[in-house]
């Protein structure tokens, strides 16, 4: 019940992160977002490492080089996103990162070599088909959209992408690393990468963008940390069905603060990658099930 209570409030925590991002999105680029999203997230994830008594160890590394590219294309995602929330509802940009999880499995599979079955295969097909029916709005020839909502289609689509192959980097990086140095060196490495982006233009932000932006980093810093926990206190096939909270906080939060209407078409394409999101997790429990008898009873014939 704790790991599901640290989910869920991770969950309101980093919607409530992206709502503050889109709406400061009109005065700062980004890249700008970026860095205020990950530089003021340190404060609060050095007083995590400083509570679990790993502020002197806990952030170092033996892989630099591989927490290097995991920042890049976790930071490449995370500018996408940002980009996105400036040029769509939330809600759709919501739906379509649902996209990820779903591409991690196929990621898996080719960078990985994790064995995928049919079931998982077909699942992640009926979700990106979810993920077409929430896009063909946006992508459509003739339907009067303007240039920025088909662009903001584009690179929300590509920063879940670049989410997934992310996700591939840190399944690799924590067979030999600490969480803690993978949240930290992140975030490091996240505030640097978007401080490149300045000869691209920074604005003065005004500040109340300046404010939201500042909540923002904190916001995200505590997310980490309680998604993080979760994780400690339940499997992660338990926990991960919780991420879908998510939608229904976009549309309240996008209804009520932005007056964004959601269309049938959203939500049609929305409910199928929740459904097939669903069903891989659910058959990744019962796998993980399966593998946990067979160990049990190669137990017991050991034992004999």
């Amino acid at each position: 019940m704790r790991g599901i209570i640290f989910k869920v409030m991770s969950v309101c925590l980093f919607m409530g992160m992206a709502s503050l991002i889109k709406a400061a999105s009109a005065d700062v680029p980004p890249g700008q977002a970026v860095f205020f999203r990950s530089f003021f997230a340190l404060p609060i994830i050095f007083g995590w490492l400083a509570m679990r008594g790993e502020l002197r160890h806990g952030w170092k590394t033996r892989n630099p080089v591989g927490h290097f590219w995991r920042g890049l294309i976790g930071t490449s995602a995370m500018g996408l996103g940002f980009t996105g929330l400036g040029l769509l509802p939330l809600p759709e940009v919501t739906a379509i990162g649902y996209a990820a999880p779903l591409l991690v499995v196929v990621f898996a599979a080719m960078f990985l070599d994790e064995k995928v079955g049919v079931f998982r295969l077909s699942a992640v097909g009926l979700g990106l088909v979810g993920v077409l029916i929430v896009l063909s709005p946006r992508l459509s020839v003739g339907t009067g959209l303007t240039t920025g909502e088909t662009l903001g289609a584009v690179v929300v689509l590509m920063g879940a992408v670049f989410a997934a192959l992310a996700q591939v980097f840190v399944r690799k990086l924590v067979q030999t690393e600490r969480t803690a140095a993978i949240v930290f060196w992140f975030t490091v490495t996240s505030s640097l990468l978007a401080l490149c982006t300045i000869p691209w233009g920074w604005a003065v932000p005004s500040w109340s963008a300046v404010i939201m932006l500042i909540c923002a980093g904190l916001l995200g810093g505590v997310g980490q940390i309680l998604l993080t926990s979760s994780y400690r206190y339940a499997d992660a096939s338990l926990v991960a069905p919780f991420d879908y909270t998510s939608m229904i906080l976009a549309l309240g939060i996008g209804y009520f603060i932005f007056a964004e209407v959601p269309t049938g078409t959203m939500l049609l394409g929305a409910a199928i990658v929740i459904a097939a999101g669903v069903l891989i997790i659910w058959r990744e429990r019962m796998l993980g099930l399966q593998r946990a008898q067979q160990r049990k009873a190669m137990g017991h014939v050991g034992g004999k």
